[in-house]
């Protein structure tokens, strides 16, 4: 969720206690997993379909990653449609992925309040959150951009969602009832009806909190467990997933500093550490992960490199070779870069890159990574930065691209 004023969701707002972090980072380290584990393996509505994407549309839904010299791909923008200077539906735009440079497509109507999207495993099927007090989550059918249905998440305001590894089951995020849900996933990329529904009811909310507020929704890499991360209780969840039946049982819970505000975390492709984005105190931390339980261990905070204003972290990410991990601070306006080491263990903060936007809200590699893409929510614009294989250092790829209350960005 924003940090800040909440008048963009759909009109609630929340009260934020903030604990500015400042300073040079130093090297944060966490113990080892006890023991590594093995490495796995509704409605219905027409959107609007502009002929000139079919081409990129065609190679988005061969499934395969993207090549650098591989012609124009698509790129898939998240917004808010029920807001005051907010999109219409899905932004439908096409990046070059040597250059960088983006390109507008037209809009995908028929979505309300995408401001979130994930692609299914196979390319073929996009899916976007319907951020609504009576949420739901969206199938869209790449081929022809045919709205396949909505279905209920059974909660409120879901703001995050993704595709279990397998391609049978999607996981979302609901922000303002502070639950999690599956929906199963037919061979067509439809979703079928609800599956499972937990509500964070415990612990308490944290510092400035009101409730349970579940923000992101994701599989680890052992395929094993699902983990919820909530802002509201200071807590990431994990679960196992039945994939037969679509049901959860939780396993643990891995407990962060009371008013830390979790709200992003991902994994490290070794698979036994992950990283930590906390929105409300602005810092981040190295956890440990132990594959065979999905136990979490939270690691000590850390600088996220933003200057003595306020700050929101909004996402991190890690580079497909485990050397660099990139973070989003809301407020800094900026992306702070970090040197991945001890084999996962530890991040040290290199420097921070101005993402010449206001408010990114969300990060993204390209499939290649040689491109990161920024939504900056603010200044409804979406940057694009050239990735240095080497060095991991960030190099602006030409002018901002117009987009309105950019919240996501999707490239394929």
């Amino acid at each position: 969720m924003d940090g800040g004023a909440r008048a963009v969701r759909g009109g609630w707002s929340r009260r934020r206690f903030v604990g500015a972090v400042t300073g040079v980072a130093a090297m944060a380290a966490v113990p080892a997993p006890a023991r590594p584990g093995p490495e796995p393996g509704s409605g219905h509505g027409t959107g609007q379909v502009p002929s000139e994407t079919a081409a990129p549309e065609a190679a988005a839904r061969s499934g395969k990653p993207a090549g650098r010299g591989s012609g124009p791909r698509p790129l898939y923008l998240g917004t808010y449609t029920s807001v005051e200077g907010g999109g219409a539906g899905i932004g439908l735009a096409v990046y070059d992925p040597v250059t960088g440079a983006v390109t507008g497509r037209g809009t995908l109507t028929g979505v309300a309040d995408p401001s979130y999207l994930a692609v299914h495993p196979n390319g073929r099927t996009l899916y976007a959150v319907d951020e609504r007090p009576d949420g739901g989550v969206t199938a869209v059918r790449l081929a022809d951009r045919k709205v396949l249905g909505t279905r209920s998440t059974g909660g409120a305001g879901p703001c995050h969602l993704s595709v279990h590894p397998g391609g049978r089951w999607l996981l979302s995020a609901d922000y303002r009832s502070g639950s999690v849900a599956v929906h199963p996933i037919d061979g067509s990329g439809a979703l079928g009806e609800r599956t499972d529904l937990v509500t964070h009811s415990s612990p308490p909310p944290g510092p400035g909190q009101q409730g349970p507020h579940a923000h992101q929704f994701v599989t680890a890499p052992d395929g094993r467990h699902v983990l919820a991360v909530d802002l509201g209780t200071d807590t990431v969840y994990t679960y196992r997933l039945d994939t037969r039946t679509g049901r959860l049982t939780e396993t643990s819970r891995a407990h962060t500093r009371p008013g830390a505000g979790p709200r992003h975390l991902t994994f490290h492709p070794g698979g036994r550490y992950a990283y930590l984005a906390d929105e409300v105190d602005d810092t981040v931390t190295v956890c440990a992960y132990d594959p065979p339980t999905g136990r979490l261990t939270v690691g000590r905070p850390q600088s996220t490199g933003s200057g003595p204003g306020t700050n929101y972290p909004a996402q991190i990410l890690v580079t497909a070779d485990g050397r660099f991990a990139y973070l989003a601070n809301r407020g800094d306006n900026s992306l702070a870069r970090y040197a991945v080491e001890a084999g996962g263990s530890r991040l040290r903060l290199l420097d921070t890159v101005p993402v010449a936007g206001d408010f990114p809200r969300q990060i993204a590699f390209s499939p290649d990574g040689g491109l990161l893409f920024t939504a900056n929510q603010k200044s409804g614009t979406v940057s694009v930065f050239h990735v240095d294989r080497v060095s991991g250092a960030l190099r602006l790829a030409g002018e901002p691209f117009s987009s309105p209350v950019a919240v996501c960005a999707l490239p394929l």
